[in-house]
């Protein structure tokens, strides 16, 4: 049909675009399907340039995959933003979105009109959050460090380190609760993690401070600096040289010697006011040349050069100290106070694997804490996911104890707004009813796929659950089901069991994020009903003039 209006493009409409967006996001989501849960497979992702990256996080996986479909680019940016906003769930709330937008495609071909399925996933997803929060949740008050350990092994159980889970949760719980700040929040920037290779993922360790990977400027200084006061310089500890563009115009040679004398005498003057304010371990994120070295192995002090700014900062807000960028004063004199040292019990470098590391342990600061988790395994993959795992970790941890709340795991809080939302659509009387009930199976999707990952009876396990949180909500008063509503699946026994108690735990943030996240996905997919792409523009060839 002409339109009289030349879009120079490519113009798709209707039942076309919306069946050409669902299932591209669909696909999506069945590469990341099988990395769900406990028993979820790893995958292998190998860039333009051969770099292999093995992990089972649902944003990793999405982030290495170069999509270019406008609409399955929708659902990584929502894995994406799971990952910013609560670390965790990034693989299941993609699946809950394609499976929103896969009942919302058969509802459209049943000639019901996307307008009312929007308005029926917002009616629903605005019930089961509020579900959630009045009768899914438990406090975390009472939970202590064993229930802050059964929430991490739970975002453990399906990455790479589920097996060594015991060592690490007691790890992340310890360093979590380690960087608290006054006023309540739990920094996860505050938690380091350094990359050793060499011994296994047993023998990674929890150090009381701050680590660097690099050594001292030269061997003869000393490798451990007891009740250290440490010095971060962000300026060249080197011979001292005239700015470019000044010249210097010199009519005796014999005075030459005299310049390069004096050169050298304003670095040991800059160094001994360092000194002299009591420094004894000094941190520099520019050069130290050998004359500046020499004279700091004299004095019996340890110098590092070429620190990151990002670390230099770091060490600075944990010891207390204040990174200085000149010495220069007002009037053109130079000084160092003693005021802008920090304190730590001790510095030290050791070996670790085949890399040397300097240790600055206890620091003084008692506003911002610091801590290092020092990773040990195999190889460079091994290492780099027990790094993102415990990342998740730290993320569902910090998300826990700062908003106070967590739900059962393990299908628990699906099926139970399963049960919820089916009796909320039969109760409805509007063109909203379907939408409801497709939305409340959709939920399904995420117990199903845990049954299909773990090789046990999706059908079976599920009717159980369903069976068990229908004859809860139906007398919820009975003391006989008290507990029910946290009924979850165990999928090593292939068997239903209470979640709450076998300690298999999530922050409710998450779940009412996912939730939210995966609904607004796919109500702005179905909102779309045409696409316009522009061709790209020809480039002329050069013309050969005979």
């Amino acid at each position: 049909m002409s339109t009289g209006l030349d879009l120079n493009g490519m113009r798709s409409q209707g039942k076309d675009v919306r069946q050409a967006n669902i299932t591209a996001a669909i696909a999506l989501a069945n590469i990341v399907k099988t990395s769900l849960g406990p028993q979820g497979l790893d995958k292998m992702l190998v860039d333009d340039i051969g770099d292999v990256t093995i992990t089972n996080d649902g944003a990793t996986m999405l982030r290495q995959l170069e999509v270019e479909h406008p609409a399955a680019r929708v659902l990584v940016e929502l894995s994406q933003l799971q990952d910013q906003e609560v670390g965790d769930g990034t693989t299941s709330v993609v699946i809950v979105a394609a499976e929103l937008l896969k009942r919302a495609l058969e509802m459209i071909k049943n000639r019901i009109h996307p307008s009312h399925i929007i308005s029926g996933y917002k009616t629903a997803c605005k019930q089961a959050v509020a579900y959630i929060q009045d009768h899914l949740s438990r406090s975390t008050e009472s939970l202590g460090d064993a229930g802050l350990n059964s929430i991490a092994r739970t975002s453990m159980s399906s990455k790479l380190i589920s097996g060594e889970s015991k060592l690490f949760s007691e790890l992340v719980v310890r360093a979590i609760k380690s960087v608290k700040t006054l006023n309540g929040k739990y920094p996860i920037k505050s938690v380091h993690m350094i990359k050793s290779h060499g011994q296994s993922t047993l023998e990674s360790e929890y150090f009381h401070g701050y680590a660097l990977r690099m050594s001292r400027v030269s061997q003869a200084m000393p490798t451990k600096i007891d009740n250290a006061k440490i010095a971060c310089l962000d300026f060249n500890l080197s011979k001292f040289r005239l700015a470019m563009g000044i010249q210097v115009l010199v009519n005796d040679p014999k005075n030459l010697e005299n310049i390069r004398k004096r050169e050298q005498d304003i670095l040991k003057e800059r160094l001994e006011l360092v000194i002299n304010a009591g420094a004894t371990v000094i941190f520099t994120t520019k050069a130290m040349d050998d004359i500046a070295s020499k004279y700091l192995v004299e004095k019996g002090i340890m110098g590092l050069r070429r620190v990151e700014k990002s670390d230099l900062k770091r060490i600075a807000r944990a010891t207390g100290a204040t990174v200085v960028t000149t010495l220069a004063n007002n009037d053109g004199s130079e000084s160092f106070d003693e005021s802008n040292l920090g304190k730590a019990e001790t510095v030290y470098e050791e070996n670790l694997g085949d890399v040397d590391y300097i240790f600055v342990k206890n620091p003084k600061s008692t506003t911002n804490a610091v801590c290092t988790l020092v990773l040990r395994g195999a190889n460079e993959f091994l290492l780099d996911e027990v790094e993102r795992s415990i990342h998740d970790s730290l993320c569902v941890l910090k998300r826990t104890l700062e908003s106070g709340h967590i739900v059962a795991g393990g299908g628990a809080v699906e099926t139970s707004l399963y049960v919820h939302l089916s009796k909320l659509a039969q109760k409805s009387g509007s063109k909203d009813q379907n939408a409801i009930a497709e939305f409340a199976e959709a939920l399904l999707v995420i117990p199903k796929q845990l049954c299909l990952n773990a090789a046990k009876d999706a059908t079976d396990l599920t009717s159980k659950l369903i069976a068990l949180h229908n004859v809860k909500q139906n007398d919820p008063a009975n003391p006989k089901y008290q507990g029910v509503e946290f009924t979850g699946l165990d999928l090593l026994e292939g068997k239903v069991r209470n979640n709450l108690d076998s300690g298999v735990l999530e922050p409710m943030v998450s779940k009412v994020k996912s939730l939210k996240f995966a609904t607004e996905a796919a109500i702005a997919i179905l909102r779309i009903d045409d696409m316009i792409k522009i061709a790209q523009p020809k480039e002329d060839m050069p013309q050969r003039h005979c």
